[in-house]
Formats: structure tokens, C-alpha cells, sequence
């Protein structure tokens, strides 16, 4: 390892060369070098620590003893030439996860890129699968819609390829947005990704036989818009259906009977038989259709149809070295160590989130606020979370805190494991529930 002056003048270097330079700039962060040459030092020694002795972190705990790619290319570690192949984690520190997403990239000889959006309607395992490509859980995900608020990214780095995935929110309408007062995030950012995408995977739920007979009209809607990008249709949860059959009826039907400008031979797949499933009731909506054709359900220019469970590695694994070989020469917009764009606390924020919507009943978890008021590192290494979850209303308070405080003893237990296999360090979470006044 490199002597410590000479460690300190790369750090100084790589830091002048990712922010402007300037008297005041440089003067800022030479007063906080110290700061994070040793915080990045104790995030190390935290990870190699006795948190991760335990068979539930060994596998994602770092290979060897080796640093991670933030140690890498600020001069804490000699390079390794297997960085590529690993899971990045995320930084538990703002500043450094910061420093990293603007750091130059350590690109090979010929780089290769790809911008992949995740399109679909709410709840179509688009997070799930998301989380399954990337090798770490870090985007929320339960069974209620809208769980994903806004666009989240997340980065898949192996060999000389890069694929970026854009996790987007469950396309819905206008009418709906306003009726249930959600975010404008959720409307706009699908649209907002398109705009810069080199690939669509669109999902489908084929468990849901209300929806799965045709693709929701926004989608269809933002698929014509953006025709002249490349699509591919991905129906998940296959391995909730009894009958397989039903997928060549789903087929036909999401693709028109067309993939990759060939038609499909399929007998009888177009027409269902009485009784082989329900019908979908948004078929018999007024507002189902597609602009420009009233007649369409399906979209007859995807190139590849993939049938698999999010759930299941190897079926994942299949569409990542499909997304791989899909990439084209070109510049790669992060550092290998990038997993995600996200911040720690709103990595945070969405995984309490996550548990308040599988534990909470109905309308309470969208209707908790929550407010982040101690975000520190103890001195042995472990990352010490208090969070504020504020409630509107009494009966709510007590619904969260649960009989005798055990369901907000355990959404702090269980966030907090998802917090140690992300941020690799051990992880204490204090929350408490206010009423909101």
C-alpha cells in the first residue's frame, strides 16, 4: 500500500479532478480530506468486523479482505482485476457515495454501454427484478402498488459492459394520479426515462388475471410514442400459473401474434376457450384502448419474449446476458464500484417504507411521513439510524407500534439486516412513532 503522504496527494488529486477547481473548492475539501480519508478507513474495518461472521452476510461480505472500489480508485488499495465480477456494496457516507457517482469511470479499452428501462403497470415485479439483476437488494419492493415513488437507477458493471437499469414507477393515468393525490413522480419519470433509453423491458404480471390479458393503455401509449427504441416483453411470475398453456394465449395476445418481425404459429393461442381464465375488467372500460388504434391490446414489434419467475436466479440470469449482449460500443456513465444512484438515507427511507406497506393495513403506510434524525458512524464501525415516523392520526400510532411495541421492534430488526447486506457494515436502527401535529 502506498505511503501516507503519497496516499493523501492521489486523494487530493482525484478529488481537485472531480470538482471544479477553484480557490474556494479546493480550500473546502483539502479541510475535509481528513475527514474522509479516515472515515473511508473505518468503513473498512467495519466490514472485515465480526458483523459478517455470521453465515446470513458471509456470501455478501468482501471475497479475500479485499477493499471496495471506492478503496480502489481513492488510493486506500491497489486495484484488483476482478472488480468487475463483484457486487458493489453501497457507501454508508453521503459524501463518498456522492464522490463516487461523479468520479471519472475506469472504462477498459472498449467499453460497451446500455440504458435499459423497466416499463409496466404497478406491482408487475419490476423492483423485484431490478434487485435480481443487480445481485443486491436496493430498491423497495412489497405487495402494495406504488411502492417504487420515483425513478431509481441502479448500475450492473461486468467485464467491459455496462447496463444501466432505470426502475420506474407503475405507469397510471392522469385521472388516477390526481383522484388518489399521488406523487406527479409517478407520472412523469417513465416518460422522463424513455427519453434516453436504449432498450424497453416491459413486465407483465401473468399471475394477475384481471390485468394480464393486455397491456395497460399507458403503456401501450409510451411504447407508440417511443416506437423507434427496442422493447422486449418479459412476462413474469410464470411460476404462479397452474395452467401453462395459458401463456401461448398470452402471448398471441400481449404481442398481436408478432415477435421480431415474424409471425408466431400458434393454434388457437388468439382465441381463449370459455372458462380457461377470467376475462380482464379493464377490458370492458372505455378508456382501455390505445390512441390511434381501438382495436389494440398487444404490441406486435417486440423483439424477444422472456417467461420467467423474478424471483428465481437462473431464469434472472438468462435476461442478464441477454441485457449484456444488447449493449453497443460506448462511454460508460459510472465507475464500476457504482451499484445505484441513490443516497443512503433514501435507500434508507424506501426499505422502512417497504415494511410499513407489507405490515401496515390499507391507506395507514402511505399515509406515514418520515424524518431521518441521526445518521452517524459509532466508533467501533457501525452505523447508528434513528428515524421519526410521523402519523396523522391516534388509531394509526397505535396500529404501527403494535401490541406491547412489537411490529416497530420488528420493521427496525428486519430493515435493519436489509441495511447490513447493502451498506456491508453492522447496522442499528432506532425508530419511533410521533403524531403529527
Amino acid at each position: 500500500m502506498a505511503a501516507p503522504g503519497r496516499r493523501g496527494a492521489e486523494l487530493l488529486r482525484t478529488v481537485l479532478g472531480v470538482w471544479p477547481p477553484g480557490p474556494d473548492a479546493a480550500r473546502e475539501w483539502v479541510t475535509r480530506l481528513p475527514l474522509l480519508l479516515g472515515s473511508q478507513q473505518r468503513c473498512v474495518s467495519c466490514v472485515s468486523g465480526p458483523a459478517f461472521s455470521g453465515p446470513r452476510l458471509a456470501s455478501a461480505s468482501r471475497p479475500n479482505g479485499q477493499s471496495s472500489a471506492l478503496d480502489c480508485f481513492l488510493g486506500l488499495s491497489q486495484p484488483d482485476s476482478s472488480l468487475n465480477f463483484r457486487v458493489p456494496a453501497v457507501s454508508m457516507h453521503r459524501d463518498e457515495q456522492d464522490l463516487l457517482l461523479v468520479h471519472r469511470p475506469d472504462m477498459p479499452e472498449n467499453p460497451r454501454v446500455l440504458r435499459a428501462v423497466l416499463l409496466g403497470a404497478p406491482n408487475a415485479g419490476k423492483s423485484t427484478l431490478s434487485n435480481q439483476l443487480l445481485g443486491r437488494k436496493v430498491f423497495p419492493v412489497s405487495q402494495k402498488v406504488h411502492t417504487t415513488r420515483s425513478q431509481a437507477l441502479g448500475v450492473i458493471t461486468e467485464k467491459e459492459t455496462q447496463v444501466i437499469l432505470l426502475d420506474t414507477p407503475g405507469l397510471i393515468s392522469p385521472a388516477k394520479q390526481k383522484r388518489h393525490h399521488l406523487e406527479l413522480s409517478l407520472l412523469e419519470d417513465p416518460w422522463k426515462s424513455m427519453e434516453s433509453a436504449d432498450l424497453v423491458v416491459v413486465l407483465v404480471d401473468v399471475s394477475d388475471k384481471w390485468t394480464r390479458n393486455q397491456l395497460s393503455p399507458q403503456v401501450l401509449q409510451c411504447l407508440t410514442q417511443f416506437s423507434q427504441v427496442p422493447s422486449i416483453l418479459v412476462m413474469n411470475k410464470v411460476d404462479c400459473l397452474k395452467q401453462k398453456s395459458v401463456l401461448l394465449e398470452l402471448t398471441a395476445a400481449l404481442t398481436e401474434g408478432v415477435v421480431n418481425g415474424k409471425k408466431l404459429k400458434m393454434r388457437q393461442a388468439v382465441r381463449s376457450q370459455p372458462g380457461n381464465h377470467c376475462s380482464s375488467p379493464a377490458a370492458k372500460g372505455p378508456n382501455t384502448l390505445s390512441v390511434g388504434d381501438p382495436q389494440r391490446i398487444g404490441w406486435p414489434h417486440f423483439q424477444e419474449i422472456f417467461m420467467l419467475s423474478a424471483l428465481s436466479q437462473e431464469d434472472v440470469k438468462t435476461l442478464k446476458q441477454y441485457l449484456l449482449a444488447q449493449a453497443r460500443p460506448g462511454p460508460w456513465e459510472f465507475h464500476s464500484g457504482v451499484l445505484t444512484s441513490q443516497t443512503p438515507e433514501e435507500i434508507c427511507a424506501n426499505m422502512i417504507r417497504e415494511k410499513l406497506l407489507e405490515y401496515l393495513p390499507q391507506e395507514v403506510p402511505y399515509n406515514v411521513q418520515q424524518k431521518t434524525v441521526m445518521w452517524e458512524e459509532g466508533p467501533d464501525g457501525k452505523l447508528m439510524i434513528e428515524q421519526k415516523l410521523l402519523v396523522p392520526k391516534e388509531s394509526h400510532m397505535r396500529i404501527l407500534i403494535g401490541p406491547k411495541g412489537h411490529l416497530i421492534s420488528q420493521v427496525a430488526q428486519e430493515v435493519g439486516r436489509d441495511l447490513m447486506n447493502i451498506f456491508l457494515c453492522e447496522v442499528q436502527l432506532r425508530l419511533s412513532v410521533k403524531l403529527l401535529k
